[in-house]
């Protein structure tokens, strides 16, 4: 069946994942992680393929999980008899098999290279799923955080903390405070960042010049780098983070928030949040991405 959710192109060898929900911003709903793994395992198993380049349609490359109605397309993992259930909720969540968190990292896995190319949100489990690529390029004017660091939710992929020192760490986990791409590269949390008009000829050029490479090459260092960090923790990072995101879905203050967005809408309990900051949809026009940044549902080069 095709997917409903993404694209897949191939051209020579460099293979495309386009998140392909643009009317939604590209948020994360079923089945895109189980379609973004296939799409990786058909990346993987087709011997022209070198590199992989990941990136979304429309005015963004993924504004997190659709919560817009809650969790409710989840519900069969997470609740029983219309509650939340945590017994339910932590085992889909750690799960490989079930867990969308696990889902996204099959591109961490994979031996050939994924570059992400990031532009306007990428925020929430977008920005999760985001750095779980090997290199990041956005447009300068993207927006790349962690909103649910502030209400419902927590790190699931911790590639926020693996990407920054201490010190940064701790400032975006507590703040939840977005960064531009700019501002994401120069901190190092991403590889590049470039004028929009230059994003897709950036990303090209760099999936090019790792095509030339050797596969094998390729895969023995990106294993000899993920190694290390797979030995600084990061399984055990990736466990706790979903079970604390399902407890921070169910305080009291998280079933306040999804009420508001219930009975209000989405746009009300987001400003409640953000306002006092000033960022995201509550930041000036200058400080949020160019609307009219729109990426095509199929990359010029495929």
């Amino acid at each position: 069946m095709s997917p409903s959710t993404l694209l897949y192109d191939t051209h020579g060898a460099i293979a495309s994942i386009t998140l392909n929900r643009p009317d939604r911003l590209n948020t994360i709903v079923p089945p895109m992680p189980d379609e973004f793994e296939a799409a990786i395992n058909e990346a993987v198993h087709d011997d022209a393929i070198r590199v992989i380049v990941l990136r979304g349609a429309g005015r963004a490359f993924c504004a997190g999980y659709d919560f817009g109605g809650g969790f409710e397309h989840w519900d069969r993992y997470i609740t029983t008899d219309g509650r939340w259930d945590p017994g339910k909720d932590f085992a889909f969540a750690t799960a490989p098999q079930l867990a969308p968190t696990q889902k996204f990292m099959s591109m961490w896995r994979s031996p050939k290279p994924v570059i992400a190319q990031v532009h306007g949100w990428c925020v929430g489990g977008g920005s999760d799923t985001a750095l779980c690529a090997d290199l990041v390029i956005a447009s300068e004017d993207a927006r790349i955080g962690t909103p649910y660091a502030r209400m419902w939710g927590a790190y699931l992929s911790g590639m926020w903390l693996y990407r920054l020192g201490l010190t940064r760490a701790k400032e975006y986990a507590l703040t939840g405070k977005p960064l531009s791409g700019r501002e994401a590269a120069d901190i190092g949390l991403i590889n590049r960042a470039v004028p929009f008009a230059a994003l897709e000829d950036a990303v090209h050029a760099q999936a090019q010049q790792l095509a030339s490479i050797p596969a094998s090459q390729l895969a023995a260092m990106k294993l000899v780098v993920n190694q290390a960090y797979e030995n600084m923790g990061l399984a055990g990072t990736q466990t706790l983070g979903p079970i604390l995101d399902g407890l921070m879905r169910n305080t009291p203050d998280a079933h306040a928030f999804i009420d508001r967005a219930g009975g209000d809408g989405v746009r009300a309990a987001v400003a409640q949040r953000d306002g006092p900051f000033g960022d995201y949809t509550q930041a000036p026009p200058e400080q949020q991405p160019d609307p009219e940044n729109v990426v095509p549902p199929r990359p010029d080069w495929a």
